[in-house]
């Protein structure tokens, strides 16, 4: 029988945010809560994926990760979309967005 060893790495933090998005805004940024999802405004149109592109782009560059670490899990022709961060958790999210 063979032990098991815990990993010597812990695993990355992870967490999933629901967004309420509003395309075709002046500017992209984040507005505040309604309900339990995160409103954002985001300056591209939603044509052929181009304001998804921005959105996760936009939250890459506001949380401090790589564009890879931030997934759209669902909502991709929708306003209402859920994503995963990975590398933070939903507190370090929330703090680094200012909400």
């Amino acid at each position: 029988m063979s032990a098991r060893h815990p990993s010597a790495e812990a695993p990355l933090p992870s967490c999933t945010l629901e967004l309420k998005t509003i395309p075709n805004a002046p500017r992209t940024a984040v507005v505040g809560w309604l309900g339990s999802a995160l409103k954002i405004k985001v300056h591209a149109p939603a044509l052929e994926g181009r304001a998804n592109d921005a959105l996760l782009g936009y939250l890459a560059d506001e949380l401090g990760v790589a564009r890879r670490a931030i997934t759209l899990i669902r909502g991709d022709k929708s306003r209402q979309k859920i994503i995963r961060v990975d590398g933070l958790s939903l507190t370090e999210v929330k703090t680094r967005l200012g909400v």
